[in-house]
């Protein structure tokens, strides 16, 4: 029996055809052009699922640009609103380092008295990025809107002068701590210098031009022993390469005043602590290891003498700030170029009451009701000064400062706001 193939093929090709090969034939023609059929429908088919999804990307990327992103549509329209001001004679202040600690309790104050403020930071983890992330909370109950980004990016920076006329800006980003530059020294040159330069450059060019108001630190007054330290001392003897960089901070300040007529106010800051605060510091970092029962490091200076430090309360600093701004003279120029004089001011701002380490944590252990265990060591050579003071009285003259609460009082109220944020059961705690 002649197989299956067999039948199929002629014994001499093209001469027989059998009607059963042409049979078959046609009905493997109709199958043939059957998937054909079914194949372009489904390269139609794939093709059509291509083109939707590449237009849906299309659509997500569009709805992206219009809501959220960095330069979008509706970026803008938030800078805008945040910069609104909603008082007569009140001011758009950009507020750099907007999340941290001085940044966050200023961009609050002129919000709530109806100036138009937005913020930008870069939310570092110098120190716990979390606490910078509360704080952002608090702005936004306030309808501040804060920018994460850098303020050495010059085309945000130049993005921002471009969507909002600023009349002032606040300028407290900067890479803090005198001990931390000894492990990371180019933050410190990133953030203090070249970060400044760029926010000049940005002021410079705009027009019209703000006027500046910035924190430059009583760390300038460096190796200096007269007590208590004013505006008019020498500061050419930085203890810290923190302190080298503020102060080069003032001498370039300086420099765009003289050059481009940017109006320019620098304030040496004194200590500053309270609720909200850097956890860098030491009543801060006491105060959680006097809490957990570990040990705390108070160091003294030559001769055991007890280091001491013009504490100086967030309240009093924001006041000082606000009044700054209030005072400031416009700036001169106009596209880059000065047509006359600007003013160019620093301040102390300090508490202008020295209080010791040791009366410090002794204030810290009656608030929290808890013992220290003290390990004390001789200051290191590490950038840290044995003292600090403040003479205030040219800030009391110009801008009406005037601090009101002392260490003790300052430290109650820190102190309620630490185991409320942290979670310590507070009925164990005084509440004076």
């Amino acid at each position: 029996m002649r197989g299956l193939e067999e039948e199929f093929i002629p014994s001499t090709p093209g001469k027989f055809k059998d009607k059963t090969y042409y049979s078959g034939n046609r009905q493997f023609h109709r199958c043939f052009a059957s998937t054909s059929t079914m194949f372009l429908w489904a390269l139609f088919l794939l093709a059509l699922t291509a083109s939707y999804l590449s237009f849906q990307s299309f659509i997500n990327s569009g709805t992206r640009y219009l809501s959220s992103t960095w330069g979008s549509l509706h970026w803008e329209k938030q800078v805008r609103d945040s910069a609104q001001i909603h008082r007569v004679n009140g001011m758009s202040v950009l507020v750099t380092g907007a999340a941290g600690f001085v940044g966050s309790h200023v961009s609050i104050a002129l919000k709530k008295r109806g100036d138009g403020v937005v913020g930008i930071d870069n939310f570092n983890n110098y120190y716990d990025p979390s606490l910078k992330k509360a704080r952002k909370d608090l702005l936004n109950l306030q309808n501040v809107y804060l920018i994460e980004g850098d303020i050495n990016d010059v085309h945000l920076i130049s993005k921002l002068f471009d969507i909002v006329a600023f009349t002032h800006v606040m300028h407290l980003a900067a890479q803090a701590g005198v001990r931390y530059a000894m492990e990371n020294p180019k933050s410190y040159v990133h953030s203090n210098i070249a970060g400044l330069v760029t926010l000049l450059e940005a002021c410079k060019n705009a027009n019209p031009q703000p006027a500046i108001v910035w924190a430059s630190s009583s760390s300038v007054y460096g190796l200096n022993e007269k007590v208590p330290f004013s505006e008019s001392d020498r500061t050419d003897q930085p203890a810290s390469l923190y302190a080298a960089t503020k102060k080069a901070g003032e001498e370039i300040t300086h420099t765009y005043n003289h050059i481009y007529g940017l109006s320019i106010t620098g304030l040496r800051f004194f200590t500053v602590y309270g609720p909200w605060g850097r956890p860098d510091m030491a009543y801060f970092s006491f105060t959680r290891n006097i809490l957990r029962g570990k040990p705390i490091t108070v160091y003294r200076g030559k001769n055991r003498v007890d280091l001491a430090r013009d504490f100086t309360y967030i309240d009093d600093i924001v006041k000082g700030c606000v009044g700054s701004l209030d005072t400031a003279g416009k700036s001169t120029g106009s596209g880059g170029k000065k047509r006359g004089p600007a003013m160019f001011r620093i301040f102390n701002l300090g508490n202008t009451s020295p209080v010791t380490v040791p009366m410090m944590v002794a204030m810290l252990e009656k608030h929290l009701k808890v013992k220290a265990k003290k390990h004390v060591l001789d200051m290191p050579g590490n950038g840290d000064v044995p003292f600090t003071h403040a003479n205030i009285s040219l800030a009391q003259k110009e801008l009406g400062y005037k601090p009101t609460t002392n260490l003790q009082t300052g430290l109650g109220k820190f102190v309620r706001w630490y185991l409320s944020y942290y979670g310590y059961n507070q009925e164990k705690f005084i509440k004076d």
